[in-house]
């Protein structure tokens, strides 16, 4: 599978190149257009319970498709929900992606859910850890502009959690609160935040989503159901 990102970095689309008969995997209702001939297949991967797994804990639809291009090849492209751009990331073993992150991918990687920190108590952050045995692309997209943050061994940086698209199985995290006590939580605006270490990579992206849903609450007029 080869992609190609375009429209990037505000409404980026993925071009995703199949050779003949060659597979991909796409979160339900990412695709955009595919050319002729490129048959498509809804359904739970994994199995019913891996697939509520993945729903209730990652966020993600229980459905994925499987897209096969025809024997001359194909294409198809797609898109996320949210304007923002989107990375091809070369995976080999594993690679933590966040909720909602990730879009398509190679049909040999393996998406499984895990806890990804403490914010996943109240519902806000979960995420998935993606497996391969070789060296294969995964689409991520985000909320905003990605950027990659390259961790030397023993380098720290905190990043609030709601601009965290994925990073690398060798960086550590710990997440905390971004300041001492009730009261400045409530001053700062802030609540926790995740610190890395290095070495690795963590791709970041410039808004996010959490921010546009409250935003969006407070903004459109309350309506009540008689």
């Amino acid at each position: 599978m080869d992609v190609e990102i375009r429209a990037s970095p505000s409404f980026a689309v993925g071009r995703c190149t199949l050779a003949g008969s060659e597979q991909m995997k796409a979160e339900a209702g990412a695709m955009m257009a595919h050319s002729v001939g490129v048959e498509v297949e809804a359904k739970v991967q994994g199995g019913l319970m891996k697939g509520l797994k993945r729903s209730i804990l990652g966020g993600e639809s229980l459905f994925m498709t499987t897209w096969t291009a025809p024997d001359e090849g194909g294409w198809v492209d797609v898109a996320a929900n949210l304007p923002g751009d989107m990375s091809v990331l070369d995976v080999s073993g594993e690679m933590n992606v966040t909720q909602g992150a990730w879009l398509a991918s190679s049909i040999d990687i393996e998406l499984d859910t895990k806890w990804g920190g403490f914010k996943n108590v109240f519902g806000d952050e979960g995420g998935f850890l993606i497996r391969c045995n070789r060296t294969r692309k995964i689409v991520v997209a985000c909320y905003g502009a990605i950027e990659q943050l390259e961790l030397a061994a023993g380098e720290k940086v905190v990043l609030d959690s709601g601009h965290l698209v994925a990073f690398d199985p060798t960086v550590e995290f710990i997440t905390r609160k971004v300041t001492r006590g009730i009261i400045q939580t409530v001053k700062s605006g802030e609540g926790f935040v995740m610190e890395f270490t290095g070495p690795g990579r963590i791709l970041t992206q410039t808004r996010n989503p959490q921010g546009l849903i409250g935003w969006l609450t407070e903004a459109l007029p309350f309506s009540t159901s008689n």
